[in-house]
């Protein structure tokens, strides 16, 4: 935790900037964070190592740096490891003092939106995997 709120502000910023930019056409309302003073959109990938990887954008670059910090938080866990993380963990990096009740509103929205897409990927997989099991069924038949 970065003690000074000058300096956390620094960081985010800093976070922001180091962010990988995201595809326009990845702009979409279902990656849209609802909740949000300002725009956000958050992107999971699911790899063949079973773990997720994120990508995020934003118009605001304080907002744009808590992003990055979920992103570099949740990439490259799985979905079970995301989708156990309490939203109390944000207590905890001291940022809930440095932010407005809106920033702080939108960045447990981030969060959310992001447990809510893993969740999403795995029902995905497992109806995925479901499917294979049927053909495979009908075709020995």
């Amino acid at each position: 935790m970065v003690p000074d709120p000058m300096a956390r502000y620094k960081q985010l910023l800093f976070y922001a900037a180091k962010l990988p930019p995201m595809a326009a056409e990845q702009h979409q309302p279902e990656n849209k964070v609802e909740g949000c003073v300002s725009q956000v959109w958050v992107v999971p990938e699911l790899r063949d190592d079973g773990k997720v990887y994120w990508t995020a954008d934003s118009d605001s670059q304080l907002t744009k740096g808590l992003a990055a910090l979920l992103v570099l938080g949740l990439s490259g866990c799985s979905p079970a490891e995301i989708l156990s993380v309490q939203p109390g963990f944000i207590e905890m990096l001291g940022l809930k003092q440095s932010l407005t009740p809106s920033r702080n509103n939108g960045f447990l929205n981030m969060f959310l939106k992001m447990q809510k897409l893993t969740l999403g990927l795995l029902v995905s997989v497992k109806m995925g995997v479901k499917m294979i099991v049927n053909v495979c069924v009908k075709m020995r038949q």
